[in-house]
């Protein structure tokens, strides 16, 4: 085609065309976008790599399609696959196959929210990787203590952990996670089936450790709604 009749957006060198379509966050658009022809595609692609926040919260996705993107998205930092209603069906197979992702060593920030369908199966093998964790979200799920010693042992730099909800974790879980983790500075323990007396032997270790809700070291006071 000539350049007379050749659209203006055409035109554009591949690396201003990929940083245009970093601003679209709509995985539908980006599909769409990237059908138009072969370097659309290929400016998806590369567009995708220079991503450094992913979040799948209210998309309707699955294992293969989520792993495939976070497999392109070389420079992402903060991973968001929280659940909703019509959101993320991941399962244990999906974490595997997004903690075979390069990126996965260098994120910061995980959020695993309301995800039910995974086990600390899964949650072992995508957190044992994230060696650069400082944020991490994993309440309303049903990992138990395991998935709180990958954490321990794989997350020295960990700083906040939410873990509303994780009614299976125990005392246990719970004094290895803030023994191991240093820098931990703040943990949502709303909901969990642990007795007042644990959460206060977690500030005998840590004495600056927020405790959220703090009203939980406080028995006769006990939120009714989750605090985070």
């Amino acid at each position: 085609m000539s350049m007379e009749g050749e659209a203006q957006i055409d035109r554009l060198p591949m690396d201003l065309l990929a940083h245009i379509f970093v601003f679209i966050t709509c995985f539908k658009d980006l599909a769409q976008a990237s059908s138009v022809c072969r370097k659309w595609r290929e400016g998806v692609k590369q567009s995708t790599g220079r991503r450094e926040r992913l979040s799948f919260a209210g998309w309707k996705m699955n294992d293969e399609s989520t792993s495939r993107i976070v497999r392109h998205a070389y420079a992402l930092k903060e991973l968001d696959i929280s659940k909703s209603r019509w959101g993320c069906q991941i399962t244990d197979n999906g974490l595997y196959q997004i903690s075979t992702a390069k990126c996965v060593i260098n994120l910061s920030s995980i959020s695993l929210w309301g995800m039910t369908g995974i086990t600390d199966k899964g949650a072992v093998q995508l957190i044992s990787r994230a060696n650069s964790l400082q944020h991490l979200n994993i309440g309303g799920t049903f990992i138990t203590d395991e998935s709180l010693f990958a954490i321990a042992t794989s997350c020295p730099h960990l700083k906040t952990a939410i873990l509303w909800g994780c009614r299976h974790v125990t005392e246990n879980g719970l004094l290895v996670l803030v023994n191991n983790c240093k820098k931990l500075e703040s943990i949502n323990v709303w909901g969990m089936r642990v007795a007042r007396d644990s959460f206060i032997a977690l500030l005998t270790i840590r004495p600056a450790l927020q405790i959220v809700p703090q009203s939980l070291l406080n028995i006769e006071n006990v939120p009714l709604l989750p605090v985070f």
